[in-house]
C-alpha cells in the first residue's frame, strides 16, 4: 500500500471511530469530570444529612460490628460488604458499599447504606441503579456500566480501547502538527466554524493526547472483568444465605492496624460468604498516592488469625505498576491542582467529538 493511500486509510478509521464513539466520548467524559470530586461533592450535596453528632467522647468500640450485624439482618443474602470511608472523622458518617446478585445481567449489584455511627440509625440507603443513596452515586455506576450490568461494563471497556485507537490514529495522521502545537506554533484561526472546529481540533487533540490515552487505556483495563465468562455465569447464580463472621469486625479491625501500624486505611471489606476474606486496605504512611492502596491485611472471619500482609513495595514489578491505573484513571493522586486538571481532561473527549463530527460534515457537505 502506497504511503499517500495507507494515510487515507489511517485518516477514515480515525474518523469513522471517533463518529461512532462520539455520543459515548461525550458521556464518559462528563461524568468522569464529575466524579474526579465525587467524595467531595457527596459530602456537599449531603452534609446535614452525612454530619452526625460527636457530643458523646468516643465512637463505640462496637460501631462497626454493630453495622454489620444490621446490614447482615436486613439483607440476608449479600456477596459482601465494604466499610469505604474508614477514614472518616469523629462528625462523620460511615458509608459501607453493599455487593448483592438479583440474578440479572443488565443490571451491575451494587448499593449503599450510611450509618450514624454513635446511634447505628440509617442516614441513606439504596441501590447505586437508583438516586436513593446519592446521585453521585448512581454516576458513579453509570460511568463504568452505562447502568446496563454486566453488558454495559463490557461496552465500556470496548469503547475505552475504540476511543485509544482513535487517539493513536489520529496521533499518526497529524504527527506533523505535533511540534507546531506543542511550542504554540498553531493558533485557532476565527474566520468560520470551519477554521475554529479544525484548529481546536488539533490543539486540543495533541495537548490531551498522553492524559486521554492513559485515561482510556485504564479504564479498559480496569473493566476486563466484564470478558470473563465465569463473571457472566455468577450474576446468574443466587447468592447463598449470609455466613457471619464469627469475631468481632471491630477487633479485627484493630488487630490488622496492629500488625501494619504505618496502615493508613481506607477500604474494609468485611465477608459475608465463606469463601472470602477480612480485609483492611490502604497506603503506608508517607506513600505516593499514585502507587494506589496496594498494602492489605487479610484474615480468617471466624478465628482472627492473621493470613497475609501484603505491602506494595514486596510486590512484584507488574503488580506495582497495574496497582497505578485506578489512580491514573480517577486522578486522586495529587492535590487540588491534579483535579482540575482531570476535569479539564475530562472535557475534552467530548469536545473532540463534536469538532470531529463538524470536520467530518464540512468534508461530506463539500
Amino acid at each position: 500500500m502506497k504511503k499517500g493511500s495507507f494515510r487515507r486509510s489511517l485518516f477514515k478509521l480515525h474518523s469513522w471511530l471517533g463518529l461512532i464513539t462520539g455520543i459515548f466520548l461525550i458521556l464518559l467524559g462528563l461524568s468522569g469530570s464529575v466524579l474526579v470530586f465525587r467524595t467531595e461533592l457527596d459530602k456537599f450535596f449531603n452534609q446535614d444529612l452525612l454530619h452526625v453528632s460527636s457530643a458523646e467522647n468516643a465512637v463505640p468500640d462496637d460501631a462497626l460490628q454493630r453495622c454489620y450485624d444490621h446490614i447482615t439482618s436486613r439483607y440476608p443474602n449479600l456477596d459482601g460488604i465494604a466499610w469505604v470511608n474508614p477514614d472518616a472523622g469523629p462528625g462523620e458518617a460511615y458509608d459501607f458499599r453493599m455487593y448483592f446478585n438479583d440474578t440479572r445481567l443488565m443490571t451491575y449489584d451494587l448499593a449503599l447504606i450510611s450509618f450514624n455511627p454513635y446511634t447505628r440509625a440509617i442516614l441513606r440507603e439504596g441501590p447505586s441503579t437508583q438516586f436513593t443513596p446519592s446521585f453521585i452515586e448512581w454516576l458513579f455506576q453509570f460511568h463504568f456500566s452505562f447502568q446496563l450490568g454486566m453488558p454495559g461494563a463490557a461496552l465500556t471497556a470496548i469503547f475505552g480501547i475504540t476511543m485509544l485507537l482513535s487517539l493513536l490514529t489520529g496521533a499518526v495522521v497529524y504527527r506533523k502538527m505535533l511540534w507546531k502545537v506543542l511550542t504554540f506554533r498553531v493558533r485557532v484561526n476565527r474566520k468560520n466554524w470551519r477554521t475554529i472546529s479544525s484548529d481546536l481540533h488539533r490543539i486540543v487533540g495533541v495537548w490531551s493526547l498522553l492524559l486521554n490515552a492513559v485515561i482510556f487505556f485504564t479504564g479498559f483495563w480496569m473493566n476486563l472483568f466484564a470478558f470473563q465468562a465465569k463473571t457472566w455465569q455468577n450474576e446468574l447464580v443466587p447468592t447463598k444465605p449470609n455466613t457471619r463472621i464469627s469475631v468481632s469486625s471491630d477487633q479485627m479491625y484493630r488487630r490488622a492496624l496492629s500488625a501494619m501500624p504505618d496502615l493508613e486505611p481506607t477500604y474494609v471489606y468485611l465477608p459475608t460468604q465463606p469463601g472470602r476474606k477480612f480485609e483492611v486496605r490502604g497506603y503506608t504512611k508517607g506513600q505516593l498516592k499514585l502507587w494506589g492502596s496496594g498494602n492489605s491485611v487479610r484474615m480468617d472471619q471466624q478465628n482472627g488469625e492473621i493470613l497475609q500482609i501484603n505491602r506494595f513495595a514486596e510486590k512484584p514489578l507488574g503488580a506495582r505498576i497495574e496497582a497505578t491505573f485506578f489512580p491514573l484513571h480517577v486522578g486522586n493522586f495529587g492535590g487540588l491542582g491534579v483535579k482540575i486538571l482531570y476535569v479539564f481532561i475530562g472535557l475534552t473527549p467530548g469536545l473532540l467529538a463534536i469538532t470531529g463530527f463538524l470536520l467530518w460534515w464540512r468534508r461530506v457537505k463539500s
